[in-house]
């Protein structure tokens, strides 16, 4: 209550989402989207402990979020008092740093280094714990300015230089060289490097989930996403490239599949911010500790020569070829999810900000929206968060309100936040809700199917709500489609509207997610049905 009363004397705004979990998730997409930490806020016990999903979160995919938690009074810590628990404790493994405050003349410092901690190096969530009796003391300290990132405790912005030269020497005697743009890349704005040097030398690019809009994946160069869900096409040059270049990528188990036969025949160079990523999963040849910008900077000035990759950009056509990101759309069948993505990419700008939650539609979303801009990606990579879409969405829009913000949700999915949409209702937040609904949970599904002779068991909902009647009730527009024919009008009704709207896509519920490399498989051993898995 006493920060509430100090936000009421404030100039901030503050939005109060439904849910904790939805206050972690807009912070986080907030963060995402404007490259500024997202605050999100929560009272002790339940509430702090609500916030632990977003927090774990955004640990994963390296974003940086400020919780501001209350706490007991501090003579009442450890003694199971009403609405007491371990927020240190428990969100330790999960944060970069986190503060329990003791004193009110202090507690400004707090919340400022958990600013500048939350922002430096590899970004990611701070905590600061905030005891009752402390923001209810009287202090005469002057307040705090929020601390810049430092250069403490982080590597340098440079990279080594003699490994940098050796790097480029071996880039400009590749015949087959990928670069490999992840994550890091958008958080690091180097986004321009990346483009500019692949163009310049020739490279093609794959980018991992993370680093959608990292590379705009309408020029000729950009081979698509790689991993599990990837083009076939990216999965290919991955397996067979004699050099990978990866910026900002964490080499996960969904990028590699099973890292024994991840890129064989490949040197690898390694450009990461946290020295403890490089080599961690696939070892680095070219061990590369920085600023991804600043090392694309010295790696572009020591590569005075091009590799000599005119037979391998060939073989990669070849490929876009061979494995096309199409699919088959009968009209006798229900409408194809892919169909729904590509109509809504197509009405909107090349800007447009998309959030998703996480299950079939997120890989959908992933592979026929064509990305070409960086932070136009807002989704759970790392820890697969259902639920993530519709609050996403909203701290996306709080973060660019002049720019377009559509989110994708499964039925299951949209299910455990979409109350979070009355709330994009009372701020007057223009976004666009696309629900792919197929009435089942259909990553669950598909995996059924295809690794336990289809024996189905909880995937199936007997039941789902009429969404569209749902966001009504939450005073949004609420639109359906259900056939080819009135997708087209209803995204054109919800782009239209002045205010958020909900759409109920009822999709094939048969429809499954290819190409799919097996857990654990090679990544050149993609399916492209499910007859092949």
């Amino acid at each position: 209550m006493p920060v509430f009363d100090a936000l009421y004397h404030s100039n901030i705004t503050h939005i109060s989402m439904s849910h904790e979990q939805g206050a972690a998730h807009a912070a986080d997409a907030y963060g995402i989207v404007s490259g500024k930490p997202g605050v999100a806020m929560a009272t002790s016990g339940p509430g702090a402990t609500n916030l632990v999903t977003g927090i774990a979160d955004a640990s994963m995919d390296s974003d940086p979020i400020i919780a501001l938690t209350g706490q007991v009074t501090s003579d009442m810590v450890g003694n199971d008092a009403f609405q007491e628990t371990d927020t240190i404790g428990i969100t330790a493994p999960i944060t970069k740093g986190n503060y329990f405050a003791t004193d009110a003349d202090t507690v400004g410092e707090d919340v400022s280094e958990a600013f500048g901690l939350a922002q430096e190096g590899r970004q990611g969530p701070t905590v600061v714990d905030l005891p009752k009796d402390v923001t209810q003391g009287d202090t005469d300290a002057e307040p705090v300015e929020p601390r810049a990132p430092a250069t403490h405790d982080v590597p340098t912005a440079e990279a080594d230089q003699e490994t940098v030269d050796a790097a480029a020497e071996a880039i400009a005697n590749a015949n087959k060289p990928v670069i490999l743009s992840g994550g890091g890349v958008v958080k690091g704005d180097a986004s321009e490097e990346i483009r500019s040097f692949a163009i310049e030398h020739g490279i093609p690019v794959v980018t991992t989930m993370p680093g959608l809009g990292s590379f705009p994946e309408d020029h000729d160069l950009s081979l698509g996403m790689g991993g599990m869900h990837g083009t076939g096409t990216a999965n290919m040059a991955l397996t067979h490239a004699d050099l990978l270049l990866g910026v900002g990528t964490r080499f996960d188990d969904r990028l590699t599949g099973d890292v024994k036969t991840f890129a064989p025949g490949a040197e690898i160079i390694h450009v990461d911010i946290d020295p403890a990523e490089i080599s961690k999963n696939i070892r680095a040849d070219y061990p590369l500790a920085g600023d991804a910008a600043t090392v694309m900077q010295q790696i572009d000035a020591a590569t005075t020569e091009s590799p000599d990759a005119a037979d391998w950009r060939e073989q990669t056509d070849e490929w876009k070829r061979q494995y096309p990101m199409e699919y088959d759309a009968p009209e006798d069948r229900p409408v194809k999810p892919q169909f729904v993505v590509e109509a809504l990419d197509e009405a909107t700008p090349d800007d447009t900000i998309v959030a998703t939650g996480v299950g079939q539609h997120q890989m959908w979303a992933a592979q026929y929206w064509t990305y070409r801009e960086p932070r136009t990606w807002v989704s759970s990579n790392g820890l697969g968060t259902m639920g993530y879409g519709v609050p996403a969405a909203i701290g996306a829009k709080v973060a660019a309100p002049d720019t377009e913000v559509v989110a994708f949700e499964g039925d299951g999915s949209f299910l455990m936040t979409g109350q979070e949409i009355s709330v994009a209702v009372r701020e007057e937040l223009d976004i666009t809700v696309a629900i792919l609904n197929n009435e089942y949970v259909g990553m669950i599904r598909q995996w059924q199917d295809a690794f336990y002779e289809e024996r189905r068991y909880q995937s199936e909902w007997s039941w789902t709500p009429d969404f569209a009647k749902l966001a009504e009730a939450y005073g949004a527009q609420g639109l359906t489609a259900m056939s080819y024919e009135e997708v087209p009008e209803a995204i054109e009704a919800a782009l239209e509207y002045d205010g958020p709207s909900v759409i109920d896509f009822h999709i094939d519920p048969e429809e499954d997610v290819y190409p799919m490399v097996p857990s654990g498989g090679a990544n050149d051993q993609f399916a492209l049905e499910e007859d092949h898995l």
